[in-house]
């Protein structure tokens, strides 16, 4: 992990307008967001964006607006609306390792005891399903949970079969069976269809009509109908064997469309459930408690109840309780649960740390720096919720349809009514064709196409450590062609290692590389890490076998490197040090620069500075070794190229996308890094300045390219905004992070591979939804009309095309497995 950047969070202006998340019960269809969109989008200067099967709207709200009148709108289409609690999020300036902030965020205020992740998890246990917290609704069922429709489906279902059978069968027919089939279907059409009827009536009152006024109207006309024939003719079933062409009685068709009506609803709940059921996994990651220091004891504490500041104690196996730095300890921690990459991060003193991480090996002290709904966790759980609330471009379409479609199936419901009355005269014929319009029009697979895939997409997207800001995100991903990538710490790790060494002088290349690294063991500059690691590599693989390699163990001593003593450093990076041999010899080692070598009275020939010369021209970074006033040696080191980086460079190619270097560093290095993983030489640019990384993304867009910019750096922050879509590597600075548009908590490019091909996915598999959603309307309704379908029939194809909606969303949830 990265050391923790003490001032690098951002600085966020006041917002001209707030963000008022409504939890908005009784809405159905389409038709409901639609109306209630346009009713908040009445008060001027509210935007809102309503979403059906979470059952909310994220409405971004002026000064001047306030909550009462936002659920006053609402209330007046019909719906009920209250304000989710949201618990704060700012951002305090940042502090340092002082132990009051580190890194810049604050406590927010929150209940006694209540975090923002526990907020959060609790509106994820809201969305999907009731659990412990049991005040919470289920808002992933739009026309009630499937708690709510079980007993109504089984009432119904129950009932359903005595009326069909005898409605049907003419061998199951008694004397006066239609009473009996009255008296059944009573409890179906006006207990078990509740649902749809209060929903109609809702609607009505205001002038409005929806899917359920189409459902309701078709099970009432056919239960009505029926009861108006039976009563007008008594004797109408009188004989056990009845012409079943000389009978109008329908209440077989009432409860058969109310049932598969409601096993449709119930399925729906149930499905969506399990798409919203990534976002609950996510929120339940986080620690429950933590061991604190407090006067030097330590004490368990809820994670709850943690401050800035506090001294938590991490054992191997635990949770990181929450966000934070190292202040004491080595280990290394498990990030996959939020990141996906399976392989542990070493961490050490001030290398930051995530909460619901897990730290693996050593025992760690870490100084909470984020605390509630200022966590990383939280904050993805707040993006993923905003997300999957948010609309996509693509579900407008669907709504204004929708708007209008109601309407217009009333009119063809009539017009067909009226038009087999005229050419057949045969009032049952009529009939039929009139209620099965009604019925089979109902678009509810309609108003689930878009929602539920969404819901899907970036839920599955959260477990693969990808966040998605919003659902016009989904949008841009699809006509990107070009990707821009910073290097470090993009493409490369970030990291220096050692590549080679020269010897000069009498030296071998080990020689110089073990007195180096003895020397710069006394710094804790990153070049000087990287020398120590690759001298102890050497020691390693040249220490003395045990008995002289006739050990029965066959092992190697411990890798040791020479003692050092009298050691100094310059800011600089140079180092200086005496070094004791094995054999007790001793000699002055100086590591650095040509000014830290002239400093120290080093002579450096023509030769000498031209083997440097050549050597930085071949891409390295390069630092002299002296021994005794002599020059030993030159180290080079390099930023290595991250293991998957080619790989994923080839998938970009494959998506259509044309990849770009875009990097600070000097051109011979950039070309090196460009040729190792298949960038071609005329798409890199180096010696780029951040403003000059933006205006590179402005030429390109004016050339007509439409830009990807994946950066982790404050340095790509204004390029990553300039983008048409910017992908921030989450291992990398809140400033980019706030900047891109899609975030992947990792620090591997195939994770932005599979962001953009599950972006792609899911807005496919939207497209997929709308248009089988839109054909079968299309085909049904004609259909219908011509009296070639059975109204019972059309009952469960309407909820079989809504359970097939969902199911089709629900394969979003295999995404890379």
């Amino acid at each position: 992990m990265a050391s923790h950047p003490a001032a690098q969070d951002p600085v966020v202006d006041p917002a001209p307008a707030r963000s008022v998340e409504l939890a908005i019960d009784g809405m159905t269809c389409a038709s409901c967001v639609n109306r209630v969109e346009r009713k908040l989008g009445r008060i001027e200067g509210v935007e809102a964006s309503v979403n059906l099967p979470l059952e909310s709207a994220v409405v971004n709200v002026p000064h001047g607006v306030t909550d009462q009148q936002l659920l006053e709108a609402v209330n007046a289409t019909g719906y009920k609306a209250r304000v989710k609690q949201q618990p704060g999020s700012g951002h305090a300036p940042a502090q340092g390792h002082d132990g009051t902030g580190h890194g810049g965020h604050a406590a927010t205020d929150h209940p006694a005891g209540h975090s923002g992740q526990d907020h959060l998890a609790e509106q994820a246990e809201g969305h999907a399903g009731a659990g412990e917290h049991g005040e919470h609704e289920d808002h992933m069922a739009h026309g009630g949970t499937a708690d709510e429709l079980r007993p109504r489906l089984w009432t119904a279902a129950i009932l359903t079969v005595p009326v069909f059978v005898i409605s049907m069968i003419p061998g199951a027919q008694f004397p006066h069976w239609g009473w009996v089939a009255f008296a059944l279907s009573i409890p179906v059409v006006f207990w078990a269809a509740w649902p749809f009827h209060r929903a109609a009536a809702i609607n009505a009152r205001h002038l409005a009509s929806t899917m359920d006024t189409l459902v309701s109207l078709g099970v009432l006309a056919a239960f009505f109908f029926s009861a108006w024939q039976l009563f007008m003719d008594p004797m109408l079933t009188e004989h056990v064997q009845g012409n079943m062409a000389a009978h109008a009685l329908y209440f077989e068709v009432a409860v058969v469309v109310v049932t598969f009506l409601l096993l449709g609803r119930y399925l729906e709940a149930n499905a969506k459930q399990r798409a919203g059921d990534a976002l609950k996994s996510l929120l339940n990651l986080g620690a429950k408690d933590a061991t604190v220091l407090r006067d030097g004891t330590e004490v368990k504490v809820a994670a709850a109840d943690l401050l800035p500041g506090d001294i938590m104690v991490v054992r191997p196996g635990e949770k990181i309780p929450t966000d934070g730095y190292v202040v004491d300890g080595h280990s290394a921690v498990d990030t996959s649960l939020l990141t996906g990459e399976s392989v542990p991060v070493e961490v050490d003193v001030d290398d930051t740390v995530t909460g619901a991480t897990i730290n693996t090996s050593g025992r760690l002290l870490v100084r909470a720096t984020r605390v509630g709904s200022d966590t990383t966790l939280a904050q993805m759980g707040r993006l993923v919720s905003q997300a999957q609330a948010g609309k996509a471009p693509i579900a407008r379409l669907a709504d204004r349809i929708s708007s209008v479609f109601v309407p217009i199936v009333l009119v063809i419901a009539i017009i067909t009514f009226i038009l087999w009355m005229v050419f057949t005269g045969d009032l049952q014929a009529a009939f039929t064709a009139a209620v099965t319009v009604l019925v089979i029009a109902c678009p509810c697979a309609l108003g689930l196409a878009t929602p539920t895939a969404l819901l899907t997409g970036t839920g599955r997207a959260s477990q693969l450590g990808i966040l998605i800001k919003g659902p016009q995100i989904l949008e841009d991903t699809r006509h990107v062609d070009t990707i821009v990538l910073d290097k470090t710490g993009t493409v490369t790790t970030g990291r220096q290692a050692v590549e080679g060494v020269v010897a000069l002088a009498d030296r071998s290349e080990d020689q110089v590389l073990l007195l180096a690294g003895a020397v710069e063991a006394g710094s804790e500059h990153p070049i000087a890490l990287a020398i120590v690691e690759a001298a102890r590599d050497v020691a390693a693989r040249t220490a003395t076998p045990v008995d002289g390699g006739t050990g029965a163990s066959g092992s190697k001593t411990d890798p040791e490197l020479p003692a050092l003593s009298n050691f100094h450093s310059t800011a600089g990076g140079g180092v200086r040090g005496t070094i004791t041999e094995p054999d007790g010899s001793t000699s002055t080692v100086v590591v650095g620069r040509n000014n830290w070598m002239d400093e120290n009275a080093i002579a450096l020939s023509a030769d000498h500075r031209r083997i440097l010369l050549e050597q930085q021209q071949a891409g390295s970074t390069a630092v002299w070794v002296a021994v005794d006033g002599t020059v030993a040696g030159i180290v080079n080191l390099q930023d290595t190229v991250k293991e998957h980086s080619a790989a994923a460079i080839a998938r970009f190619k494959e998506l259509g996308l044309h990849p770009i270097l875009l990097t600070g560093d000097n051109a011979a290095v950039a070309a090196e890094v460009a040729a190792e993983v298949g960038i071609a030489p005329q798409d890199v640019f180096a010696d780029v300045l951040p403003e000059d990384k933006v205006a590179a993304i402005k030429r390109l867009q004016a050339e007509g390219k439409t830009v990807a910019m994946v950066g982790d750096g404050v340095n790509d922050a204004a390029a990553l905004a300039q983008a048409d879509l910017g992908i921030a590597m989450g291992a990398g600075t809140d400033v980019a992070i706030e900047a891109a548009d899609l975030t992947v908590m990792g620090s591997d490019l195939v994770q932005v591979v599979q962001s953009i091909e599950l972006s792609r996915k899911t807005l496919s598999t939207i497209k997929s939804n709308l248009f089988w959603a839109f054909a079968y309307n299309t085909l049904g309704i004609p259909v219908a009309a011509f009296g070639l379908l059975n109204p019972m029939i059309a009952g469960a194809a309407m909820a079989a095309s809504s359970v097939l909606v969902v199911a089709n969303s629900l394969r979003l949830r295999r995404f890379g497995r």
